[in-house]
Order: structure tokens, then C-alpha cells, then sequence
């Protein structure tokens, strides 16, 4: 089994392939501050209240503002590279995500981390491999993630290898 507290380097499809079933991480905690929370609103025109507003937001029943969903799934893949370095492919590419979760709120102040596991990996042709990777982001302090995704994504080897 691969050491998983620092990034994995495969470098090729085999290598992908020998990863499924394993777990990857955590990462580092990350912090939920309010200026990230309105950075956010602010890239993405999301401005709702219970995340930009800390006085609306302090009586509602979070208690205070709480960070986007797509903020949290947008940390993915930040975290996968602290997980697994990409050096060893030609390219690796976003393919999108088959399903994702919001089970529980991330309020400001809140500290999160991600585990990944490696669920699946397909040829698909030409040097290439799609692998699911299923992201569990979860918060210090809480039982229960505040984010599960499936992320899918394309790696293609150098050709030397193909």
C-alpha cells in the first residue's frame, strides 16, 4: 500500500490502476474565513444572504454565515494535489463529476480537509484512463461531511509510454 500522507506519483495507467480501493490523505485543514466566503460570492455573482451577511446569517438556525456548497467542492481539486502529483502524465484533465452531496453546512470559522479514494480506472484509448475518484470533505469537529463527490477525471500518458 502507497504512503498516502505525502502526494502519490503514478506515471502511468498501471499505475493508476493498482490505486483503486485506496484511500488517499487527509490534507491539510483548510479555514473558512469570511473574506474567502465573499471572494467567492464575489467570482461568482452568489451573493444569498446566509452566506454574505454575518447579522441576517447570526439568527438564522446556522448561526452565523456558512460557505457555499460549490465552494467546498471547488477546493477539490486543490486538494487532490496535495494528494497525488500529476507530473507523470502529459496531461490530466477536469472530466466533471458523476454525483455530489451537501449533507452538512460549513459555517465560517470552520476548519475542512479532504480523503480521497480512488474508486475506479478505465481505459478509454489512446494512452488514455478515466478514474473516479470519490472526495470526502469533511469538517473539524462534525461527525457528519459537508461535501461527497464523485470527481472524474482523464489522464493521458506520455507518449513514450501510450
Amino acid at each position: 500500500m502507497p504512503d498516502t500522507t505525502a502526494p502519490i506519483r503514478p506515471t502511468s495507467i498501471q499505475d493508476l490502476k493498482h490505486l483503486v480501493g485506496t484511500t488517499l490523505g487527509p490534507t491539510e485543514w483548510h479555514d473558512i474565513t469570511q473574506e474567502r466566503i465573499d471572494a467567492f460570492a464575489e467570482l461568482t455573482g452568489d451573493h444569498q444572504w446566509i452566506h454574505v451577511d454575518p447579522e441576517r446569517a447570526a439568527t438564522s438556525v446556522f448561526g452565523s454565515t456558512i460557505a457555499h456548497g460549490l465552494y467546498s467542492l471547488s477546493i477539490g481539486p486543490r486538494f487532490m494535489e496535495d494528494l497525488m502529483a500529476f507530473d507523470g502524465f502529459a496531461h490530466s484533465l477536469n472530466y466533471g463529476y458523476e454525483k455530489v452531496r451537501f449533507p452538512s453546512p460549513n459555517p465560517v470559522g470552520s476548519r475542512i480537509r479532504m480523503h480521497a479514494e480512488i474508486v475506479s480506472v478505465d481505459d478509454v484509448g489512446g494512452g488514455s484512463a478515466r478514474i473516479v475518484t470519490k472526495q470526502t470533505f469533511e469538517r473539524e469537529g462534525s461527525d457528519k461531511p459537508i461535501c461527497v463527490a464523485q470527481s472524474v477525471g482523464q489522464f493521458t500518458e506520455h507518449p513514450a509510454q501510450a
